[in-house]
């Protein structure tokens, strides 16, 4: 892999990392943490949870194999 390649994927992951982290992205970490003060509160949640469970899941599943390219070379 050649050095531009890589770092595409490193922007990949960046990027990838930012949509689980972000007070913007709908899959951000803030609907988590509303879900889980939702329940701590014995409300409803607020959003789809297994959905965005699942949808968190298979950016940390790209973000993994990126990161096995990268380490392959």
């Amino acid at each position: 892999m050649d050095n531009d390649e890589k770092q595409r994927k490193q922007q990949e992951i960046y990027n990838l990392t930012s949509q689980l982290s972000s007070a913007y992205s709908e899959i951000g970490d803030w609907k988590i943490a509303k879900t889980y003060e939702a329940r701590m509160n014995n409300e409803a949640d607020p959003y789809d949870f297994a959905a965005l469970t699942k949808e968190r899941q298979e950016i940390r599943d790209k973000i993994n194999a990126l990161q096995a390219e990268i380490a392959n070379g």
